[in-house]
């Protein structure tokens, strides 16, 4: 089974997921632009079970629709790394910057298209959302 590990910017934060992705995305939302400190944020969706080394800090926000999501930063170099919905341990989204592949492959969706600075270019053929489609 294939597996990745994606980890923060110094290493102590590593998350290891296994199989493929369930899908990529990028989300051009107000939330995760600051989140990210980025125009958008492109993360990965992956199956449990995944493992987890090193400590976190936790962040939990609110979504839209209600939903409650947990992210997880580094404590010593502040990389963001992955999230889980609260209640929802069925799957894990990772910053795709975080396997520090470029190869890694392109997002499919594209979700809060109404908030997508005008400069930023995306792949043909991406679903594009103007807000969150769930």
């Amino acid at each position: 089974m294939e597996s990745r590990t994606a980890s923060c910017y110094c290493g102590q934060l590593r998350i290891e997921v296994q199989g493929r992705t369930l899908g990529a995305g990028i989300c051009h939302c107000l939330a995760c632009q600051r989140r990210t400190g980025s125009v958008f944020a492109a993360l990965a969706g992956y199956a449990a079970p995944w493992k987890i080394e090193g400590a976190a800090t936790e962040f939990v926000r609110t979504g839209d629709q209600g939903a409650s999501f947990r992210f997880r930063f580094c404590p010593v170099c502040g990389s963001q790394v992955f999230h889980t919905e609260e209640g929802n341990d069925a799957f894990v989204m990772v910053a795709v910057g975080a396997f520090a592949d470029p190869d890694f492959p392109p997002p499919q969706d594209s979700v809060y298209e109404c908030r997508r600075h005008a400069w930023v270019q995306l792949p043909e053929g991406i679903t594009r959302y103007d807000k969150d489609p769930d």
